[in-house]
């Protein structure tokens, strides 16, 4: 027999109380927790990969789904080294990410969290990715989905761009990226972290400088000259180049500031007995000469040399 015609759940003034009584909750026992999202940037279609940034962070209030520490495998140590398999679920109100973050509000293009968005935790000061975005749990009560719920896996940084001008969120770069350290003279101040900077090497066929561009992550200031770690480093010809000694680092920021680069330190280099001074513990040097009795690096071309008679 049908049902009752006297009983509906689709009264919209229910259906917002409900609502009403969701968000409160989450204010009342979620946190503020910082939202970033993606922006792709180039994407590899042979490696199925894209290069990202991250420049917005939008404060929203969650609540954490795990109330007994966070789920998942936890931490692992495994060849490559400690694994941090933390998982976590955030539940969000539908309405307050319309309200804050959604797309009427900023330049979101999506009208939903998309995987690979971030989170970040000030709590444990973590950072978390979306992975699954489940929209149908509860499953339409009074026939209304009031949350989401963001399923999430601990980041695993991997050279993103993350630029959004709060410092807990931006030393995530400074921290994990790869860096280069370069030894540079005094010049009339000292670099910023966050600046950027950019040695040129000549111009190209159209007259257009050729730089190698970076940003300042560390800048260590010593007796005579300063150590300066510098991540995100690109060539404005789309070519692969870095840093090298001599010449001068110029200030991208100012266009004025230079220092005189006098060395650029690699794996094999030592600086008052650590290898490596981007980090004292680091076994780049270890894999290269083991590499090295294993593969011949110095083959040009991996598939062999089509003039070559065999």
């Amino acid at each position: 027999m049908p049902t009752n015609v006297y009983f509906s759940q689709k009264q919209k003034q229910e259906q917002f109380l409900y609502e009403d009584l969701v968000i409160e909750s989450l204010k009342m026992y979620g946190q503020d927790i910082m939202y970033l999202p993606r922006e792709s940037v180039t994407v590899d279609e042979l490696m199925n990969e894209d290069y990202a940034r991250f420049t917005d962070a939008y404060s929203i209030e969650m609540y954490i789904e795990n109330t007994e520490g966070f789920a998942g495998e936890g931490d692992l140590l495994g060849k490559f080294g400690l694994e941090v398999r933390d998982q976590a679920t955030f539940i969000l109100s539908r309405r307050r990410w319309e309200q804050l973050i959604g797309i009427f509000n900023n330049n979101i293009n999506t009208s939903r969290p998309v995987e690979g968005d971030l989170l970040y935790l000030p709590m444990s000061r973590s950072m978390f990715e979306i992975k699954f975005v489940e929209h149908e749990q509860p499953f339409y009560q009074l026939s209304n989905l009031p949350v989401y719920k963001l399923e999430c896996e601990k980041f695993e940084y991997s050279n993103e761009k993350i630029d959004t001008g709060i410092s807990a969120i931006d030393n995530f770069e400074s921290s994990f990226a790869a860096s280069i350290a370069l030894d540079v003279a005094h010049g009339t101040r000292n670099g910023l972290v966050g600046e950027k900077v950019y040695k040129q090497f000549g111009t190209d066929g159209n007259g257009d400088p050729i730089k190698v561009t970076g940003e300042i992550a560390r800048w260590d200031k010593g007796a005579t000259s300063s150590t300066v770690h510098i991540v995100q480093v690109g060539s404005s010809d789309s070519t692969v180049r870095e840093f090298t000694a001599g010449g001068n680092l110029v200030s991208d920021d100012d266009g004025t500031t230079t220092w005189t680069i006098n060395t650029a330190y690699g794996i094999s280099t030592t600086q008052t007995g650590i290898i490596n001074p981007e980090d004292a513990i680091a076994d780049n040097r270890e894999f290269e000469v083991e590499g090295d009795s294993i593969i011949d690096f110095t083959e040009s071309n991996p598939f062999g040399d089509p003039s070559e008679t065999y």
